[in-house]
């Protein structure tokens, strides 16, 4: 039988070893808490809470901006420290609410919702709009739009996207061993938004463990499969899973919704099961703390706005110290210059390296091998697209299709000449897709 899986890809070393038998242990912060009011993409949050304020946890602190945003919710009780503009993963200054942590994490009251069999597709998708939740396993698109479709009896497939094909990132992993009940489940009630939907429980062959007990657990579920998927990176990537689970294609003017498809990762399945089913807005998630300098590797259940230098110290500090931390995976994270700094809604992983590869890398002339057009799952051709974008030939960029790329990486990976391929063609699509939201 054929294996599910798309043309193209790498198999890199995915080093999950350090991390996956590690079980999901709660970090309990102790300094202050700092939630950026723009964590997700659209509009940023608005605040309602003022300097002085004591807040609870599972408090809503700020609220959604329009349709394309979702608001935030205290974590941790304290004290509204302040609220000022403060540095993010990505460097940028963003608008956030600090909350001065007291220890005390004392409660709001949480009101479990009417039975799920009650609900209608509407109160549903209202209660995952009101639990600020967002998509959890890449840039945070509020996840009450992509529930939204202009036609919902056309989606036919509702994807759970278990493949955590990064390298590094066990996460998901833990999840789906230690709480598949809540994933199944989360699963479930999206299908209620979707009638004419199934569910599939997409996962990477390599977690047999995680393929046997969704299997098991749903053998009498006649709605949902659970699909093993060929081991290869980028196999979680959005139009690449919907082919290896569908057959159906997408392209980059396509929402998934045009192939009849919604697609979910794990940790926000989870978070929609919580929301629904306990009222428990959108406080925390799973972060990997992985990589040869960390002393201890682990997979943490992280309250939203914890600092990562504190996620190092919970495991064990530096071993040795990092030549390069990543925020993400290897692949498609990106190099942290400060470790004081907020998880947010996004985060997923911290990866500290002992050495830095990537800048030891001199890169050298292309030699026309065509490695990086065999790997590429976006069936384009990388070294042409990097030309062009390098020399600023926009109209040359478009018309080879660079819009096609996904910025997986797999071009820079397995060039013989360590041309920066992705980071070329990544900065000409940031140009152009500016150009279209101004447009």
């Amino acid at each position: 039988m054929a294996r599910l899986t798309f043309a193209g890809g790498i198999h890199p070393y995915d080093g999950k070893e350090l991390s996956k038998d590690k079980p999901i242990q709660e970090v309990f912060p102790k300094g202050e808490l700092v939630y950026p009011l723009s964590q997700h993409i659209g509009a940023p949050a608005v605040a309602i809470v003022a300097k002085g304020d004591r807040v609870l946890v599972g408090q809503k602190i700020a609220e959604s901006a329009g349709f394309v945003s979702a608001p935030v919710y205290a974590s941790v009780s304290g004290t509204v420290k302040t609220i000022e503009p403060r540095r993010v993963v990505t460097g940028d200054m963003i608008q956030s609410i600090v909350i001065e942590n007291d220890g005390l994490y004392e409660e709001t009251e949480f009101q479990p919702i009417a039975p799920v069999e009650k609900l209608s597709a509407e109160e549903i998708v209202d209660i995952v709009r009101e639990a600020g939740i967002v998509g959890m396993g890449g840039a945070g698109f509020p996840t009450h739009v992509k529930l939204s479709p202009k036609e919902p009896d056309k989606i036919e497939y509702v994807i759970a996207n278990c493949a955590e094909c990064e390298p590094y990132l066990t996460s998901d992993y833990r999840r789906m061993l230690e709480e598949p009940e809540k994933l199944i489940g989360g699963l479930k009630i999206l299908l209620k938004v979707f009638p004419n939907a199934r569910g599939i429980l997409a996962v990477e062959d390599n977690k047999p463990d995680c393929v046997s007990l969704l299997k098991q657990l749903t053998k009498a579920e006649s709605k949902i499969t659970v699909k093993a998927l060929k081991t290869k990176y980028p196999q979680g990537a959005e139009r690449q899973l919907i082919y290896a689970a569908t057959g159906r294609q997408i392209n980059s003017s396509m929402l998934p919704a045009d192939a009849g498809c919604v697609v979910n990762n794990v940790d926000t399945i989870v978070s929609v099961y919580r929301a629904v089913v306990e009222g428990r807005p959108l406080m925390e998630r799973i972060v990997t703390v992985t990589g040869d300098a960390i002393s201890n590797p682990r997979n943490f259940r992280v309250r939203i706005g914890t600092s990562y230098a504190e996620l190092v110290d919970a495991a064990g500090g530096f071993a040795t110290p990092p030549e390069k931390i990543i925020c993400g995976g290897p692949m498609m994270g990106f190099g942290m210059f400060d470790l004081n700094v907020p998880t947010t809604k996004t985060a997923s992983a911290l990866l500290a390296l002992t050495k830095d590869d990537v800048s030891a890398m001199e890169p050298g002339p292309c030699i026309n091998c065509g490695k990086c057009v065999e790997v590429c799952p976006g069936r384009v051709i990388p070294s042409r697209l990097a030309d062009y974008a390098e020399h600023f030939d926009e109209e040359a960029f478009l018309k080879n299709h660079g819009m096609e790329c996904c910025e997986c990486g797999c071009c820079s990976f397995i060039c013989p000449a360590k041309r920066p391929l992705t980071q070329e063609i990544k900065s000409m699509r940031k140009i152009q897709l500016a150009k279209r939201k101004k447009g």
